[in-house]
């Protein structure tokens, strides 16, 4: 694993020299998934949960979020997942779709065009798209009459766009896909889908997948934490494309970090395991109701302790058919390095 605060010089290439920006091959960019482009309205749901509710019956489908809501808190995937409890918005969750989207749309411009300048001048317009695809945004800002939060808001913003431009240099890139909608199904039939949020693609065919990140970069112990996302992606272009990326790269605009991994089949493999174990354990709670609270230090951050037993809250009632513990013969599947 490498970490590095790469320059933009270093920044044009997946894995060839510096030379020259990073064109599509030929062969054209990685596939999308065929429900078309766009963000689905919740990734990840669906699977066992629509299935055992007999609604809507779609494949069983995980998503890198979803996947990381049971690892953190079985209890948190059902409250968002089966009972679709309300979360409130956030200033540094909707600043991060903010920036996410400016960046996305510099891309439409000529590579000459791709200056900071242009970039911050994106803000406004993206905020007011943002805001007019989700009203409920409008609460973030209601007690705020002279406007101050929000400008101190936008500001930073601003602030994040900028950072981009001292780690990578967009004039030498030409991105294959950006925010592209990608799905692949496993032998074992899980499905995987996620967006990520930009592809690049080497003159010699090499793949790099590339993530914004506008909180810090976590410290070298939590690095593999972090990276289990990028992975997820790598593994779904794998099945997709049957090419390992050369590179996963997670871009933090809050530190002014560069992450760097290069996967190898094996890892992707591990992961995969991971995944079908955890897809296994997802499986087993929805059928029995057993979704067990597990607390730590995010709890402080979490919408749902009203409804948290950590907490002494009451879970909403659980509105699927419940199958005693047992009465499957199929084992749990283990969580956790292999």
């Amino acid at each position: 694993m490498e970490t590095s605060s790469e320059g933009a010089a270093g920044a044009g290439a997946v894995s060839a020299p510096p030379a020259g920006p990073v064109d599509a091959p030929p062969a054209g960019p990685v596939d999308a998934a065929p429900t078309g482009a766009g963000r689905p309205p919740e990734e990840g749901t669906g699977g066992p949960v629509r299935e055992a509710s007999g609604a809507g019956r779609r494949p069983p489908g995980l998503s890198p979020s979803r996947a990381g809501d049971f690892m953190q808190c079985p209890l948190l995937y059902r409250f968002r997942v089966i009972d679709r409890l309300p979360e409130r918005p956030t200033e540094a969750a909707t600043r991060g779709t903010l920036v996410h989207a400016v960046l996305e749309r510099l891309f439409d411009a000529p590579a000459a065009e791709r200056t900071a300048p242009r970039a911050k001048s994106l803000i406004p317009g993206q905020w007011d798209r943002l805001r007019e695809s989700r009203p409920e945004l409008a609460e973030l800002f209601a007690e705020d009459p002279d406007g101050e939060r929000l400008a101190r808001w936008l500001a930073e913003a601003e602030g994040l766009v900028e950072r981009w431009f001292s780690l990578e240099d967009p004039t030498r890139l030409e991105p294959a896909e950006r925010e592209l909608f990608v799905e692949a199904e496993l032998d074992s039939g899980l499905r995987l889908r996620g967006i990520i949020d930009r592809v690049d693609v080497a003159p010699t065919g090499e793949v790099r997948i590339v993530d914004y990140k506008t909180g810090r970069a976590p410290r070298p112990e939590y690095a593999e934490g972090a990276l289990f996302q990028m992975k997820f992606y790598a593994l779904v272009v794998w099945r997709l494309k049957r090419v390992v990326p050369r590179r996963l790269q997670l871009v933090y605009l809050g530190s002014g970090d560069v992450l760097t991994y290069d996967p190898v089949p094996a890892d992707l493999e591990r992961v995969e395991r991971k995944l079908l174990a955890l897809w296994e354990a997802i499986r087993r709670a929805t059928e029995t109701g057993d979704w067990r609270p597990r607390q730590t230090k995010l709890c402080g951050w979490c919408d749902h302790r009203a409804h948290c037993p950590e907490f002494g809250g009451t879970p909403p009632p659980y509105p699927l058919p419940v199958r005693a513990a047992g009465a499957d013969t199929v084992p749990q599947g283990r969580m956790g390095a292999d």
